[in-house]
């Protein structure tokens, strides 16, 4: 089990075929979370809808919390990701507003995705575990945009914390917004005028 009580993956074919099954419940839970609501859906709920037991839910998932983080963390992975493969010589701001379009697009694209960020942010019970993804895309981040700083130095980390704790607070903020207003302007466009604020 990992610090933030995931459940470590198996490698190989077990581990495919384990990833298959927690996307599977994953989607279920969504589902349910969205048409009935997070609070009111149970652990039993989520396990009948995928035809195990409560008991074998928790084999793929540490708790309740986790069947929404757990995605969440994923997509951090692919932010990282666009991150590492924006151009060295990009500002690292620039660079930052560019890789967090992974999860607008991925917001957006998605025909729940007011939905799924509504329930996110006016869930109080979710709070913690929001904490503890903020953190989690940070550690993931931090790493990629330390050697683009102009001159890293012994105070890079501490720099390249600050950069990207002020991008996450820019998407947090937007999003909150987006779904404040119900989707009346883009995610996209909310995003930019966040980033926009903090550096002109």
């Amino acid at each position: 089990m990992t610090a933030t009580g995931t459940k470590p993956e198996a490698s190989g074919v077990r581990g495919i075929a384990r990833r298959a099954v927690r996307a599977e419940i994953a989607a279920k839970a969504m589902e349910l979370f969205l048409e009935q609501g997070y609070e009111e859906t149970t652990i039993n709920q989520i396990a009948a809808a995928v035809g195990m037991s409560g008991r074998s839910l928790f084999r793929y998932f540490e708790s309740k919390e986790d069947l929404v983080i757990g995605e969440l963390i994923e997509l951090g992975t692919e932010v990282a990701a666009a991150l590492e493969q924006r151009p060295t010589d990009e500002d690292p701001w620039i660079a930052l507003r560019h890789a967090v379009q992974v999860c607008v697009d991925s917001l957006e694209r998605e025909e729940a995705g007011l939905r799924r960020a509504t329930m996110l942010a006016n869930t109080p019970s979710l709070r913690t575990a929001m904490l503890d993804k903020q953190l989690r895309w940070q550690h993931m981040l931090i790493p990629h945009l330390e050697g683009r700083l102009p001159a890293p130095g012994e105070l890079a980390a501490l720099r390249a914390g600050a950069l990207v704790s002020s991008a996450l607070s820019c998407l947090d903020v937007a999003a909150t917004e987006w779904t404040r207003t119900r989707g009346d302007r883009s995610l996209k466009d909310l995003v930019d005028i966040a980033f926009t604020a903090v550096r002109p």
